[in-house]
This record gives structure tokens, C-alpha cells and sequence, in this order.
């Protein structure tokens, strides 16, 4: 599979996501979108702020892959941070046409992208090189993750059935967002329908950590202690 039909598969997958959030956030009110999200110091629409701006900064990142002239992702953490507060006291309509509307533009740049463009190595906000295709995981992982970290009825257990066959992959690159050296473990996701993949977390001898596939989404990304998981936990570093 060329890295063309990569990305516009994984389009597909983005594309769903954001149905589900346009359907999360066209029913939620007012006094729900000021109630605390499952991020510290967040409430809900700071976190759909956030979401929204995520949308923009992957959209500059394509436009990079796209016309070659440089365009970080964001103007810096400081302008990152007070776009995000400054769009959380908006109205609940207004957060929700922000959502759904950053969404469709990042759909709409990717669909504009030639073959070769998806091969264009970008910058990501902590400055790693990544190819454009890997843009969309990225938004991927944004837009499954945080659906749990709304605390509206998602738990990690249902994010990953929507994530359905790129589960496997969201979890790696959560392994690989860490970036520094994580403990000697070999992470198992395996349920009773069959379901069983392995992640090599390190080398050396090696750990073994077995859960579902909610529970270790929940672990690697830094939202459970991981006493749910059958083995002897380490502890990890900071999520980025």
C-alpha cells in the first residue's frame, strides 16, 4: 500500500471520528460544556477548544506538506495555550461550530493533497520529523482519546472499538510519543473474541503487562495507573 492509499484510508477513519464528535457536541448544553472534562484543570470546553485548534495547527502542517513553504503547526506553546482558554468561554454553539467546522477544513485540505504530498516531512509541535501521512494519525489519536477524556459516556473500553483495525497502530505511536526511555516492557492487548497484539516497549528482559484493549489505551496515554492490567506495573514517564 503506497502512502497515498494510507492516508486516504486513515481519512476514512478521521472522517468518522469527527461524525461522532459533531453528534457529541450538537447535544451538549451549556451547563455541560462548563462541567469538569477528565483532564486536570479542564473543563469540557476547554477541551473542545482544544480539539478545535488541534484541527488548525494539523491543517498548517498539510498546507506545509502541500505548497513546501514552511508553516509550523503553531506560532508557539504561549499563543497554543491562550488560543485554547480564549475559546473556552465562548458559547456552547459557538464551541460547536468550531469543532465541526476546524474538523471539515483539515478534511478538506487532506482531500486536496497530490499523491506525492503525503511523503513531505513536517515538523510536529515537539519538532520531530514526521512524514504528512502521519498527520492524520495524529488527529487519529486526538480525536479517540479525548472522547474519553470528555466524560460524557465514552470510556476507553468503546474509543477503541472506534478505532476498530487502526487500534493497533494508535497504540504504538502513543508508545513512540514518550520519546525518552520507558521501561522493559511487553505490552499485551488480548480479549476472549481472539484479539492479541504485543508491543515491545523496550529491550532487555522484558515485563509482561495483559489487558483489553480499553485498558491498555488507558495506560499507555497516561489515564490509568494501569491496576487493571495483569502484571507488574512500572511506572511511566510524563505523557506529552
Amino acid at each position: 500500500m503506497t502512502a497515498s492509499e494510507r492516508a486516504h484510508a486513515l481519512l476514512n477513519r478521521v472522517r468518522a471520528l469527527h461524525d461522532e464528535w459533531e453528534h457529541v457536541v450538537r447535544g451538549i448544553d451549556e451547563e455541560a460544556v462548563r462541567g469538569p472534562s477528565a483532564l486536570p484543570g479542564w473543563t469540557r470546553a476547554h477541551l473542545l477548544s482544544h480539539l478545535a485548534r488541534n484541527a488548525d495547527g494539523l491543517v498548517n502542517l498539510l498546507t506545509w506538506a502541500k505548497s513546501g513553504v514552511e508553516t509550523p503547526m503553531y506560532l508557539g506553546e504561549a499563543a497554543r495555550d491562550h488560543d485554547i482558554e480564549k475559546g473556552a468561554y465562548r458559547s456552547v454553539e459557538e464551541i460547536a461550530e468550531d469543532v465541526v467546522g476546524s474538523a471539515a477544513r483539515l478534511v478538506q485540505v487532506a482531500e486536496s493533497l497530490p499523491d506525492g504530498a503525503w511523503q513531505v516531512r513536517v515538523r510536529a509541535r515537539q519538532g520531530r520529523e514526521i512524514p504528512a501521512e502521519f498527520v492524520l494519525w495524529l488527529r487519529l489519536s486526538e480525536t479517540s482519546i479525548h472522547l474519553a477524556d470528555l466524560d460524557l459516556g465514552y470510556d476507553f473500553a468503546s474509543v477503541a472499538e472506534l478505532l476498530g483495525d487502526e487500534f493497533d497502530t494508535v497504540v504504538g505511536n502513543a508508545i513512540g510519543m514518550y520519546g525518552g526511555e520507558l521501561p522493559a516492557v511487553l505490552l499485551v492487548a488480548a480479549e476472549e473474541n481472539g484479539y492479541r497484539h504485543e508491543w515491545r516497549m523496550s529491550e532487555g528482559q522484558l515485563t509482561t503487562l495483559t489487558g483489553t484493549r480499553g485498558e491498555v489505551l488507558a495506560w499507555i496515554t497516561g489515564r490509568s495507573d494501569g491496576s487493571s492490567l495483569d502484571g507488574d506495573v512500572p511506572a511511566l514517564p510524563r505523557w506529552l
